[in-house]
């Protein structure tokens, strides 16, 4: 089991109605998670709603995320593993 890493807070904001929010991303704390994909650039992030306002009234907090799949790799040598174990 890996261990857990790190959240990375990288804004906040503020829930104005039902269906809208404003928020800040702070850009010192993302340029070294962009990632490329067929040429366009991005940042995978987490917004969460919190359960309580903070102390300067906010209750939206936005967080990198740094979800990975399970390497493909990985699981291929665990099916040649099973495969090695047949009894014939």
């Amino acid at each position: 089991m890996s261990e857990k890493e790190k959240t990375v807070y990288c804004g906040s904001g503020k829930t104005q109605n039902d269906k809208w929010m404003k928020a800040t991303i702070n850009v010192e704390k993302i340029k070294d998670h962009i990632e490329e994909f067929k040429g366009h650039k991005f940042i995978r992030i987490n917004i969460n709603i919190k359960d309580e306002k903070d102390q300067y009234g906010k209750d939206v907090s936005i967080s990198i995320d740094k979800w990975e799949p399970e390497q493909k790799e990985q699981v291929a040598k665990e099916d040649s593993a099973e495969a090695e174990d047949l009894p014939f």
